[in-house]
């Protein structure tokens, strides 16, 4: 059996992103960043929870 480690977001509490599907939500800032689960708020959407396994936000530098 092989080991299989944990899928693990790169994100972090603080980071500004955009959604790559939803560019009218705006700016995002990660809330929390929890294995894949993402709490971002937008100021357009408010909050939102990303699954990071499956989105890949864009980060703003």
């Amino acid at each position: 059996m092989t080991d299989v480690l944990p899928f693990r977001s790169f994100l972090e509490p603080g980071q500004f992103v955009r959604h790559p599907d939803h560019p009218e939500w705006g700016v995002g800032q990660v809330q929390s960043a929890i294995a894949h689960r993402v709490t971002v708020n937008f100021e357009d959407q408010g909050k939102v929870l990303i699954d990071a396994s499956v989105v890949m936000l864009t980060v703003i530098s």
